[in-house]
């Protein structure tokens, strides 16, 4: 998790990178737990006593309103003039939270408080996420074992461009070579994955020639008409005047609509207390090939 420093740190040229990485955790350990131990910092970075103790007290020098020292239990607290010399970026935050502080040498696993979280389908196994992610930082084609409920298992060569995550599973955007369209594939259906060094893109494979992709639409949601509690539902996510707008991609519009549970009938007829919101103007999904995902939503050409 990596933090962005204020000027008082930005100014003082003799604080290393890594040094101020650590000053970073202390003020995050302050801000969001309350409590900072010498440990924590060992377990953490993998320093010596000397080091973070020398850390603390940098800290301390530089920010002394900000921390309080509990000698009956050799604890630092959060002072009570706090202010985060730190910007914590939210994201980052409910990550470090709910999962710790990464996988390194000397990571710090598990919640950090008490967190429930979602339960995920099967995740990508690392052997097939390693050569896709390669694919597409390199440019390359990459030659997959894959099963679909259409076609069964087939080999497909395709141009991976991003990874996406609908809240259930993991796909990846690519050029499909078989089929000649852009679609997603999910990673778990991959049983290899290998990129092809040699192989060149053609103009007609790139992720500008993706339509979909690169189509924006706007969604206009309002709370669902059958709430009885709009004004609730309107602070729950942030709306303006009643409206939230969101522009997405068309081609990731499907997925984002099934996993808010928007209601995006034209009469917002769907029934459920599941559906807290309705796509005021369900004809801006037209033309977008998985709107079928969204629920209630029918294509105006075939009604």
């Amino acid at each position: 998790m990596q933090f962005m420093d204020k000027s008082k740190i930005n100014s003082d040229e003799l604080i290393s990178q890594t040094q101020r990485e650590r000053l970073a955790y202390i003020d995050f350990r302050l801000y969001f737990l309350g409590e900072l131990r010498r440990q924590d910092i060992l377990d953490r970075f993998g320093v010596g006593p000397a080091v973070a103790t020398r850390d603390i007290t940098q800290y301390r020098s530089l920010y002394p309103e900000n921390i309080a020292f509990e000698g009956s239990t050799k604890t630092y607290l959060i002072g009570d003039e706090f202010k985060p010399a730190f910007e914590h970026n939210i994201e980052r935050v409910l990550t470090v939270l709910s999962h710790g502080f990464g996988d390194g040498i000397n990571s710090v696993r598990g919640s950090l408080i008490n967190c429930v979280l979602p339960i995920t389908l099967n995740r990508p196994s690392v052997s097939i996420l390693a050569p896709i992610s390669r694919g597409i930082n390199r440019k390359k084609a990459v030659s997959i074992q894959y099963s679909s409920h259409s076609s069964g298992a087939n080999k497909r060569e395709i141009i991976p461009f991003t990874l996406v995550n609908d809240g259930l599973r993991w796909h990846v955007r690519s050029f499909d070579r078989k089929s000649q369209e852009f679609r997603d594939f999910v990673l778990t259906r991959m049983k290899s994955a290998v990129v092809l060094e040699d192989s060149i893109i053609e103009i007609h494979e790139s992720i500008e020639q993706d339509n979909e992709w690169n189509r924006i639409v706007e969604l206009e949601l309002v709370p669902h008409p059958a709430r009885t509690r709009p004004e609730v539902i309107g602070s729950d996510y942030g709306m303006e005047n009643g409206v939230l707008k969101i522009k997405i991609r068309a081609a990731i519009a499907g997925y984002f609509l099934r996993q808010w549970i928007v209601d995006c009938s034209p009469d917002h007829s769907l029934v459920g207390e599941e559906f807290r919101l309705w796509l005021k103007d369900s004809l801006v999904l037209y033309g977008v090939n998985n709107a079928l995902l969204a629920p209630g939503y029918k294509n105006p050409v075939t009604v």
